[in-house]
């Protein structure tokens, strides 16, 4: 079974810029929920992907990644409850660790959030002088809750 492990953190600075390797463009709808669940769908360049993600027990979750047909992914994101969220993600390696820096585009203009991936639950790693408030736990940013809410009132996430 597949699992993830991730915290993520609001950016307080650019100061992660200067660092990146590399980045991508995405998108990603909605498709399903089911209970504290997910079935996203998620776009880069010419590749799609389907995901699946069970609910949050602390940091861990269960999550199932497909590759999927570009042609049907695209038509997938039409199916999808809600705005499409476009991003690019930076990656920014910081003491044996890759960050993901995610600038948030169109309606989510202005938010930038990072997330580290670990191994396991209590892996110790260092925050970098960048990194600002941990909102891995704040329903907030959820995907799922994370536009409505961005786009009622940006001064609320920041």
């Amino acid at each position: 079974m597949g699992l993830e492990i991730e915290r993520k953190f609001l950016v307080r600075s650019a100061g992660w810029r200067e660092a990146v390797t590399g980045c991508r463009k995405l998108r990603d709808g909605l498709l399903a929920r089911f209970g504290d669940g997910k079935v996203r769908i998620r776009i880069e360049a010419d590749k799609a992907w389907m995901t699946v993600k069970g609910p949050r027990v602390g940091i861990v979750r269960a999550e199932f990644q497909y590759e999927i047909p570009y042609l049907e992914g695209e038509a997938m994101l039409t199916l999808c409850d809600g705005p499409i969220l476009e991003k690019t993600r930076h990656l920014v390696p910081f003491e044996g660790f890759t960050w993901e820096v995610d600038v948030y585009e169109n309606a989510l203009q202005g938010l930038i959030i990072a997330e580290i991936e670990l191994q396991h639950a209590d892996q110790a790693f260092s925050l970098p002088s960048w990194v600002g408030r941990e909102v891995t736990f704040d329903p907030r940013y959820k995907k799922a809750n994370i536009f409505k809410l961005y786009a009622r009132s940006a001064r609320v996430l920041g």
